[in-house]
């Protein structure tokens, strides 16, 4: 069993009309799950609905704690992509779990959305990989610690 945690960020990012800005909606990850054909063998908790840019060090060390709490050793968290990184790193402690941080560059809901291949990708990867924790987007895999998200590029990068 594999459990999804959700924290917000682009791939839940709702765009109501032409004069609001994006704001994080109810997650996206059973439906995006679903397209993938994957029912089962899963358990989604939500833990956040917030931009990772407006995520504080109380924000992470929830999502810490969660994770540490969890009896699943196979944990998929989705997160916004600009402080994907920081959370990794925060959680690279955890040492006998495989955890994988996944995300979107553009909202779920949009039709040009990388979201569908990430959640397909990260839910193969937190199969497949040994324990440890990891960042998987846009089909590569980065150990905590050793990426960056390239802003202008718009990927994510050894460092």
């Amino acid at each position: 069993m594999i459990r999804i945690f959700t924290t917000g960020g682009t791939i839940d990012k709702v765009y109501f009309d032409a004069n609001s800005e994006f704001e994080i909606g109810e997650s996206l990850v059973p439906e995006l799950l679903a397209e993938s054909n994957i029912h089962k063998g899963y358990s989604l908790q939500g833990l956040l609905r917030k931009d990772s840019l407006e995520m504080t060090d109380a924000d992470r060390d929830k999502v810490f704690a969660a994770v540490n709490a969890c009896d699943n050793s196979r944990i998929l968290i989705t997160h916004g992509t600009d402080t994907m990184a920081e959370t990794a790193q925060v959680l690279s402690s955890l040492k006998d779990k495989t955890i994988v941080l996944t995300g979107a560059m553009q909202p779920a809901r949009m039709r040009r959305s990388d979201a569908v291949f990430n959640i397909g990708f990260a839910w193969a990867a937190v199969q497949l990989l040994p324990p440890g924790v990891y960042i998987a987007m846009n089909g590569e895999v980065f150990e905590a610690g050793t990426v960056r998200k390239n802003l202008k590029a718009q990927r994510f990068e050894r460092t």
